[in-house]
């Protein structure tokens, strides 16, 4: 085997010289050593770099091609040697006399097994097989091959000698396969001899290191002859590339004729290496500057002395003739290795006049665009008005008031009645000012005022002087002279207006130790005043709105509470910061004495999420009327969304849709305390038992209104009394400083007290979680829960018999008269009559009655029929069908609710009415 060629490790290339750096320095620095100048002088950007790259590229080239071809050639030749000697050594031992022989024997292996070794050797292959005609080895030099089948020996078996590399068991090799045949040339069995694949190379690979050692040396020469010829040709081009060298004279003609800063270079010695065409300009040097000595050139004391001294100066101004220059003066050697020195110069004559001007006007741009970036941080007029002044205090006045119309203050459209004004923010620089303090009515009567001036015009007024203005007086004489007297010497006062209508006014006055106001100051007060009226005008309109919208939610909103005596019930309604929701709730009696609680959330905010919202509200109260169960009723509500949705988007206006808008609906039963609840995509209420344990139940959950698809589910709970149950919406427990599950435990601690009312609840729940200005609106409801008392309670069970009604009859007035209540026992009666034969003749069992005393009285007959009867004017013919007219007469409120199985018929009645109905108008009006 060749032995593998080792490389000796690159060194790191030494760093770069500094002879191109480009940081200053005001004392030679030493040369580096010649290796390192070589090294550098030697990058790939110079020429002699790229040609001495080029031709070690070539010589590498021609180097590695030859050493590749000749292993190569020595490879194929290797190759063709194996294959002469396989064949060779397999064609003797297949002609040899004895071969054919001793395959004829009973046992050819121990016949041919020495002999095929003994040629092995002699032969100087790797192993020389004989193989039957079927190709199974007789001999091998690994004995457990005998017996095996060799493969690829087809050929040699049809009678064909062949040469080839083998790939396969038992190893890669370059073989030949010669037949054997008898005297009729029938083939009797084959010869196969061959080399190794990895033996084939063993010359070639003795030989390796010496090819290699050849092509280094030639490499190396070709080399070091190339480097000889770059080194020549790098003292001739400086260490310069071709594209330097070109940029070089272009860049020399640029410095000499086209750039505009003046390039004067001396030599050590003091006399002129280069002057460009500015420079000469700038200096007035003569034609003939080159090679004279600085101080020939009439440049001045000053400047010539600075240009000798030979230090670095950086943006000096010297004065030259009539100019004023900028000097920059730095030393060539730690640049360019060689004494002397680089000065330019620049005019800076109307530079140094405009940079007053120009510094003024960027403090000014600065200042107002601070003042864009404070005024108007809130929607609030006040707090806009007190950061004008803010602003402008002290970095432009000693002082500022701003007058606002009350019109703007409250919100409204300002009126062209503009002498009187209410002041709404003062700033000065010290305490005891004599200014009128805030809240001040201010007047502008008086016509030769600068304020009356500036209103009339339209544009900012500026007195100068107010020692020598008198009109300014006329308003408030006193006033004026204790200002005068306090310092104040100059003001500019500007009517602030958007929209070309008059907002109010502001005022700017300096004092003691300020310069007076100049017209420049004027434009900068204007434009400042423009910027705060624009603020001012979006908050008076966003108050105007927002008042607006909330009045008219508000409005939308329950009024009050209706009256019950089944639940302790409070609210409470907050509006967003940044404008009215669609949050709503709602608390409606039904009949039985049973209460129904609403809380919804509609999509968005501002005037149109509040009209959207009592719409739905609107829509709940007239479902309700009809005493649906709340999974009906949401199921009612759900397909009017969709519906009122499916016109909007049909009609292409701008209004946002309904669907996605929650609502939880809840009936509160006081008879057995159950209450069921029915939520569409809203969040479930929380319950607080007697003891105060808090839990939230798991109640069905349903899409949001308007989503469609899904059936609506209901659940009930169990309320003992003294239970609490809290709706609220999202707004309660969710704000960008904390998370849902994060309110719910803050909302479960807050009201896990015992014996709270439903008050004190509300207004912990306020306090605890809400901040000042929520971010989301909120409505929230608390219902303390109570128990009709069982004594006010009375059922029958009535059998399907007309002659039932005289007893039930019967024993409803028996219990009337135990709550001493005779003088309704006659409407009652009828009522009762009309109603339970209605449902004996035209129901279906089981029928039952139920009385439920509070407020008023309530008569309710159920049956197990769903057909419901109907109020009607029976004509005079008619048998029957004034029942109901009875009912409807006697009766304040009748109605029909539906049951699970069933229906129930209700009557109700005031305890508190005055008189029955007289009976001989009843009769008129029934035809009798």
């Amino acid at each position: 085997m060749s032995g593998r060629s080792r490389r000796p490790r690159a060194r790191a290339a030494p760093p770069p010289g500094t002879r191109w750096s480009s940081e200053p320095s005001h004392s030679r620095r030493p040369r580096p050593p010649r290796g390192r100048r070589l090294s550098s002088s030697l990058s790939v950007r110079t020429l002699a770099a790229q040609v001495f790259l080029f031709q070690a590229l070539i010589m590498l080239l021609l180097v590695a091609v030859g050493a590749a071809a000749l292993v190569v050639q020595g490879r194929y030749d290797a190759e063709r040697s194996a294959r002469d000697r396989s064949l060779a050594a397999a064609e003797a031992f297949a002609h040899a006399p004895g071969t054919a022989r001793a395959l004829r024997e009973p046992d050819p292996t121990a016949a041919l097994q020495p002999q095929a070794e003994q040629v092995r050797k002699g032969a100087g292959v790797d192993f020389v097989s004989v193989l039957d005609a079927h190709g199974v080895r007789l001999t091998d030099p690994t004995p457990a091959m005998i017996g095996t089948k060799a493969q690829g020996v087809g050929r040699a078996a049809g009678g064909e000698t062949f040469t080839e590399t083998f790939h396969g068991r038992p190893t890669d090799a370059v073989r030949a396969v010669v037949p054997v045949t008898d005297a009729s040339r029938r083939v009797i069995g084959m010869v196969t001899a061959g080399i190794e694949y990895a033996n084939v190379g063993e010359v070639l690979n003795r030989q390796l290191p010496l090819l290699f050692g050849a092509a280094a040396v030639a490499l190396v020469l070709a080399t070091g002859g190339a480097a000889l010829v770059s080194r020549r040709l790098l003292r001739q081009t400086h260490g310069l590339g071709p594209a330097e060298m070109t940029r070089m004279y272009e860049h020399h003609d640029a410095v000499l004729h086209a750039v505009r800063e003046g390039v004067l270079i001396l030599g050590g010695d003091g006399h002129v290496l280069l002057a460009n065409d500015e420079a000469r300009r700038l200096l007035d040097l003569p034609a003939d500057a080159d090679r004279r000595h600085v101080r020939d050139l009439g440049l001045g004391p000053g400047l010539t002395r600075l240009l000798l001294a030979g230090e670095a100066v950086s943006d000096e101004v010297r004065p030259a003739g009539d100019r004023l220059l900028a000097v920059n003066v730095r030393p060539i050697a730690p640049y360019g290795g060689a004494l002397g020195l680089v000065a330019t110069f620049r005019d800076t004559t109307e530079l140094r006049a405009l940079s007053g001007q120009a510094e003024l006007a960027r403090g000014r741009l600065s200042f107002l665009y601070e003042a864009g970036m404070r005024i108007g941080t809130t929607l609030d007029v006040r707090r806009t008005a007190e950061e004008l002044a803010e602003v402008a205090v002290p970095r432009m006045a000693d002082f500022v008031t701003v007058e606002l119309l009350d019109a703007v203050l409250r919100g409204e459209e300002p009126t062209s009645a503009v002498h009187e004004m209410r002041r709404t923010a003062v700033r000065a620089v010290r305490s005891g000012h004599p200014l009128q303090p805030v809240g001040d009515l201010i007047r502008f009567v008086m016509a030769d005022t600068p304020m009356v001036a500036a209103l009339r015009r339209g544009k900012a007024v500026l007195v100068p002087d107010l020692h020598t203005a008198h009109d300014w007086r006329a308003q408030d004489p006193e006033g004026a002279q204790r200002a005068l007297d306090y310092g104040i010497h100059s003001m500019i006062s500007v009517p602030l207006q958007a929209r070309a209508v008059v907002l109010g006014m502001v005022s700017f006055w300096r004092g003691a130790g300020s310069p007076r106001f100049e017209e420049e100051d004027v434009a900068v007060a204007e434009e400042l005043v423009a910027r705060a009226a624009v603020a001012i005008d979006n908050a008076r309109r966003y108050s105007r709105e927002h008042a607006m919208a909330v009045t008219l939610q508000r409005s939308l909103l329950p009024l009050g509470l209706p009256e019950q005596d089944v639940l302790e019930i409070s609210s409470r309604y907050l509006p967003a910061r940044s404008g009215v929701g669609g949050d709503w709730f709602d608390v409606i009696p039904l009949p039985g004495f049973r209460v129904a609680l609403v809380v919804g959330d509609i999509v968005g905010h501002g005037m149109q999420a509040a009209v959207t919202m009592g719409r739905l509200r609107t829509a709940v109260l007239n479902f309700s009327s009809l005493d649906l169960a709340p999974d009906e009723l949401l199921g009612h509500l759900d397909e009017m969304v969709t519906r009122l949705d499916s016109q909007t988007a049909s009609a292409d206006d701008d209004r946002e849709p309904l669907t996605g808008a929650t609502c939880l609906y809840a009936v509160y039963d006081p008879v057995d305390g159950r209450c069921t609840l029915s939520r569409a995509g809203h969040l479930g209420p929380a319950v607080v038992d007697p003891e105060g344990r808090v839990v939230f139940p798991d109640l069905p959950l349903s899409p949001p209104l308007g989503v469609g698809g899904h059936p609506f589910e209901a659940g009930e709970l169990e309320l003992p009394p003294g239970s609490r149950l809290v709706l609220f919406t999202d707004g309660l427990i969710e704000n960008r400083g904390r998370d849902v599950d994060e309110g719910l435990e803050l909302l479960s601690s807050t009201i896990a007290h015992a014996d709270r009312t439903a008050e004190e609840t509300c207004r912990a729940l306020v306090e605890t979680m809400l901040p000042d200005h929520p971010s989301d609106d909120v409505a929230l409801l608390v219902a303390r829960t109570r128990l009709l008392d069982s004594t006010c309670v009375a059922a029958w069970d009535v059998p399907s018999d007309a002659t039932a009604v005289p007893r039930v009859r019967s024993e409803v007035s028996r219990r009337l008269a135990e709550w001493g209540l005779e003088e309704v026992s006659f409407a009652t009666e009828l009522i009762l009559s009309e109603l339970l034969t209605n449902a004996i003749r035209y129901g279906a069992p089981p029928v039952r009655v139920r009385l439920l005393l509070g407020r008023t009285l309530v008569c309710e007959v159920s049956d197990g029929s769903n057909t419901s009867p109907r109020l009607r004017q029976a004509a005079t013919t008619d048998e029957g069908g004034r029942g109901l007219f009875l009912v409807s007469q006697f009766a304040d409120m009748w109605g029909t609710r539906y049951a699970a199985r069933g229906k129930v018929i209700w009557a109700e009645q005031r305890l508190d009415r005055s008189a029955e109905p007289d009976p001989t108008a009843l009769f008129d009006v029934m035809g009798l």
